[in-house]
């Protein structure tokens, strides 16, 4: 069962949820745009969490400063970037030693920069339909973390084609799944993304 947890990032507290499955590996999982409704019980974080659940992680998504009953105010991706190094900080805390990062859309675009500006130690990253056509992922120049990205066949704001032209910057050897009739919200999709996920883990 989830706890209710808040995470310190400076003077910010986060809300966050957490599951105690294994004791060696985690997930944190981070969630979309908040100034577009986004938060961490998008049901496309849900999709991703239910994956890492059949697979026997402990999990943690939380709510990035300003959203839900976290404090603070949005900061256009700079101190998202910090709440994801002290929510990677809080779960290391409580002895899990191996972490897998994922994010979807504008969280995954915050979980790229973290990884990029930090000396992080991820086990994976994943990456669901990273918002190549309305973010700025030019500060990325590697992502050699990254295992897998998703996304839609139909998702004008994560084009397959425009990411696959980021990966051979970032990354060559990143797997890429594109679900075919998928747009970036996933509609009719949730269930076909925790098997897709499921079955890279």
């Amino acid at each position: 069962m989830e706890k209710d947890i808040t995470i310190k990032s400076g003077p910010i507290r986060l809300e966050g949820r957490f599951f105690k499955g294994s004791e060696d590996r985690a997930a944190v999982i981070t969630h979309p745009h908040p100034l577009y409704g986004g938060n961490m019980d998008s049901p496309v974080v849900l999709a991703a969490q239910e994956a890492f659940l059949e697979k026997g992680f402990s999990t943690l998504r939380f709510n990035f400063r300003g959203t839900g009953e976290s404090t603070g105010m949005f900061d256009d991706g700079k101190g998202e970037r910090t709440d994801v190094i002290k929510a990677m900080a809080f779960v290391h805390e409580t002895g899990i030693p191996s972490i897998h990062l994922a994010g979807y859309s504008f969280g995954a675009w915050v979980n790229a920069g973290a990884l990029a500006e930090n000396s992080i130690e991820v086990a994976d990253h994943i990456m669901v339909s990273p918002p190549v056509a309305f973010l700025n992922f030019d500060d990325i120049t590697e992502s050699f973390h990254t295992g897998l990205v998703v996304t839609g066949s139909d998702d004008t704001i994560a084009p397959p084609g425009l990411i696959r032209k980021y990966l051979e910057k970032w990354n060559s050897d990143t797997e890429i799944k594109i679900l075919d009739g998928c747009d970036h919200f996933y509609a009719g999709f949730t269930e076909t993304l925790t098997r897709t996920i499921t079955a890279y883990l």
